[in-house]
């Protein structure tokens, strides 16, 4: 979906996300980094309840909300692409880009591949929009393992630049943990960011 930073915001904050990591995949180099991808493109992996967002509702936001495009051919570490894990998630996968293939004239560039090895990204990756709130994660104990696993830390993360909205914080700031004076923290940052841009 090009950039994975923007992604991490979006679908953190989405009902039913788990957790989240950024990483590499879909490509053959071994033990590909931020400045030697190789083949790889950066993606976002998702951990998710399907009982709250199926796998076809993922599709729909990542066809809504690319940052570069469907159909502009982009070096391979922002190309859009599509990692299935099971048959069900291909044939979903399948369907889903040739209704979209109609849609953009036949001019879309999205692959669909098997989900092989995933690199995790470097931890300064990790959540990047929420590791600009150093206080807030020291607070919270957030440190670079908690960034990869924690699913407050997901939630944080698309939050804090706007994502979600007030309504559906307020509904679950209680069962994040937060104290007072974290929430309304939050609640400043939602409020202010609320309808921006997730580009990079």
């Amino acid at each position: 979906m090009g950039c994975f930073w923007s992604n991490d915001s979006l679908f953190g904050a989405t009902n039913g996300i788990i957790r989240t990591r950024v990483g590499y995949a879909g490509g053959t180099t071994k033990n590909p980094h931020y400045r030697n991808i190789g083949d790889h493109t950066e993606v976002i992996e998702l951990d998710y309840d399907p009982k709250t967002v199926t796998y076809e509702e993922l599709l729909d936001m990542f066809w809504k909300n690319h940052e570069y495009g469907l159909t502009t051919k982009l070096k391979r570490q922002y190309q859009s692409l599509i990692l299935y894990h099971d048959e069900e998630q291909r044939l979903a996968a399948e369907a889903s880009h040739k209704a979209m293939q109609i849609r953009c004239n036949g001019q879309l560039r999205t692959e669909i591949a098997s989900a092989d090895a995933f690199y995790p990204a470097e931890d300064y990756h990790q959540k990047y929009r929420l590791q600009g709130h150093k206080d807030l994660c020291r607070s919270l104990g957030l440190d670079s393992s908690k960034l990869q696993t924690s699913h407050l830390a997901a939630r944080l993360n698309g939050y804090l630049v706007g994502v979600g909205g007030m309504a559906q914080f307020e509904q679950e700031v209680g069962r994040l943990g937060l104290n007072e004076k974290q929430a309304e923290y939050v609640r400043r940052e939602l409020e202010r960011n609320e309808g921006g841009g997730l580009s990079c």
